[in-house]
């Protein structure tokens, strides 16, 4: 399982080229759960939600999709929530991520659930990445780092087909719906790709 984030803008600025007056950014109505956030150092803080999508890594189907409030810990604890809800099963799962799930809270939660964190080190942290020798020994691991790009590929999607750069709707649970079915397309257009063609 992937999981990973994608801050989706609030903000009703208009896009293209017109006179100056007309590009002019309008003041945006308030969002009232939309927050501001930054994505990074470089950037300006954006008033944003944050969409997070759980992905298998077999044939890169999203399998949870789900909007939280922007903030720095929001995508932790989103991953978490989608792993509960997922079906139990016999064997141990998987979950790949990116350098900012490399917490000792987010790999001891994990490893509580019984899923094996197969999450990008970070070791520029103070104090080190919190995942050991026990977990990248194994081959599981470098084709998770692999397949974490799936994940990718369906945001940009979303982004730019699903329309969800710019945010026509507001209020969390229109936002939340609006995400969920954009990842329910996006996997209708994989399933196309992936089902043989008759001859």
């Amino acid at each position: 399982m992937i999981s990973a984030r994608v801050a989706v803008d609030a903000t009703r600025r208009p896009i293209g080229k017109a006179s100056r007056a007309a590009t002019t950014p309008m003041p945006a109505p308030p969002t009232p759960d939309a927050r501001l956030y930054r994505k990074s150092h470089n950037t300006a803080s954006i008033l944003c939600y944050q969409g997070h999508a759980l992905m298998e890594n077999r044939n890169g189907l999203v399998v949870s999709a789900v909007v939280t409030h922007a903030d720095s810990v929001g995508e932790r604890r989103a991953a978490l929530a989608m792993l509960d809800v997922l079906p139990s099963v016999s064997h141990r799962r998987s979950i790949g991520a990116d350098k900012a799930y490399d917490t000792r809270d987010f790999i001891a939660a994990c490893r509580e659930r019984h899923v094996t964190p197969h999450v990008a080190c970070n070791v520029t942290r103070r104090g080190g990445s919190a995942i050991d020798a026990r977990t990248t020994r194994h081959p599981g691991y470098a084709v998770s780092l692999r397949k974490r790009k799936l994940v990718e590929q369906a945001f940009g999607w979303m982004k730019t087909v699903g329309g969800l750069r710019k945010l026509r709707h507001r209020g969390g649970l229109l936002v939340n719906w609006i995400f969920t079915f954009s990842a329910a397309a996006y996997n209708i257009v994989r399933l196309r790709r992936l089902l043989p063609t008759a001859a």
